[in-house]
């Protein structure tokens, strides 16, 4: 019988790999010392001394403090993350506006700002104000340089292109905003879904932690969902998985089209839908039936134990969510948006009751929790995953040579 031999390792990927080990484990762990690192990493203690002069060597760690003041001896020094390595942002980008938060490479927000636009603002207007706006952030984050940008937008991004799909009802410069940064800033710009984004954030930081697979249903101005399988993000082949909003509804004659989701799920569970209920159901609700004033009416709603109303809002969002559970079985559905957050845990079992009436399908559903800065807290960490990604690989992207200089 022939045995068959592995090839080992080379000695330059044996160092990356252990590099790339330690710096994984000061991400998640935080400080530690050469000592923990080499309990950690199961590597020997020359090896770990010889990985901690290169990282720092490479302006990748550095001492942060000192342990073992309670024993005899000297301290042993505690490594860390150099976080102010590279610089991040995130951008959100809506219908009436934009925000962006700019961090350090741990994440660690060092500034945030944000610039509302009318609907009818200039393109180019509107582009060249959120790129200062954005040149502003940075500056006041300290820092003098950018390595990667993420970008949350509404609408379909093309798996083909990287770019936005033109989209009835959306501002031309969201499109034109990732092109002029891409063309005129030369480093990494990621555009995401703002709903992916968002079931990033919840998942990271909120309330899928715990769990590998779920849908974020997304109810605020508009619908829509992010699909998340066996930890990764599912876009669809043409990036469209989780445009629940076009999910026909309401029979024939009111069909949702290619370019218009009235007839869709939308028309049932979009803002404006809620307030014009809410209104018809006595309870008070802003006429600018934007996704605040949806929000607003659920509170109240609850407050005043508008029973009625909250039944017939969570058996909409029943069935949006049984259309998407009788094809993914994902065992968990996340409220987000700001109306799924806005009744908080005791809505969210309500439309739990609603949903075990009409699927046969076992699903919890929760409230998110991250807050409405969940798309911004997406875009950061997007940001941060792939710059981590390109300084912590030798020889990678991540050069000084590739950072954005302002």
């Amino acid at each position: 019988m022939s045995v068959i031999r592995m090839p080992s390792a080379s000695p330059s990927t044996a160092r990356a790999i252990n590099d790339r080990l330690a710096l994984d484990l000061l991400q998640r762990e935080g400080p530690l010392t050469a000592t923990q690192l080499k309990t950690l990493t199961g590597l020997s203690r020359p090896t770990v001394a010889d990985l901690v002069e290169r990282l720092g060597d490479a302006g990748l760690i550095e001492v942060v403090g000192e342990a073992g003041a309670e024993r005899r001896g000297p301290n042993a020094k505690l490594y860390g993350i150099v976080a102010g390595r590279a610089y991040l942002a995130g951008l959100d980008v809506r219908t009436h506006g934009m925000a962006v938060s700019v961090a350090d490479l741990l994440g660690k927000t060092r500034a945030e700002a944000s610039l509302p636009f009318a609907l009818d603002v200039d393109t180019d207007v509107a582009v060249e104000r959120a790129i200062t706006l954005l040149e502003a952030t940075t500056a006041e984050a300290g820092a003098t340089a950018l390595h990667t940008i993420a970008v949350g937008a509404p609408g379909l991004v093309d798996p083909a292109t990287g770019g936005l799909r033109p989209a009835g009802g959306l501002p031309a410069w969201h499109g034109k905003l990732v092109d002029e940064l891409r063309r005129r800033l030369g480093v990494p710009v990621l555009l995401e879904n703002e709903v992916n984004l968002a079931a990033a954030a919840e998942q990271r930081l909120g309330a899928a932690r715990d769990r590998d697979t779920f849908v974020l249903l997304w109810l605020g101005f508009g619908v829509g969902a992010a699909v998340v399988l066996d930890g990764s993000l599912r876009r669809g082949a043409s990036g469209g998985a989780g445009e629940i909003g076009f999910l026909p509804m309401l029979g024939p004659g009111r069909l949702p089209t290619a370019t218009d989701c009235d007839g869709g799920f939308h028309t049932l569970a979009g803002s404006a839908a809620i307030c014009e209920l809410a209104r018809a159901h006595g309870v008070p609700a802003s006429t600018a039936d934007n996704a605040e004033a949806a929000a607003a009416a659920i509170g109240y709603a609850i407050d005043a134990d508008a029973e009625e109303f909250l039944e017939i809002v969570a058996e909409r969002i029943a069935i949006g969510a049984a259309a998407v559970t009788a094809v993914l079985d994902p065992g968990c559905v996340v409220l987000g948006g700001e109306v799924g957050r806005a009744g908080g845990d005791g809505f969210a079992a309500r439309v739990s009751r609603r949903l075990a009436e009409i699927s046969p399908l076992r699903t919890e559903v929760r409230a998110g929790t991250v807050g409405g800065s969940a798309v911004l807290e997406g875009a950061v960490l997007t940001a941060m995953g792939a710059a981590q990604d390109a300084l912590f690989t030798p020889g990678g992207p991540g050069a000084e040579g590739d950072f954005l200089r302002i």
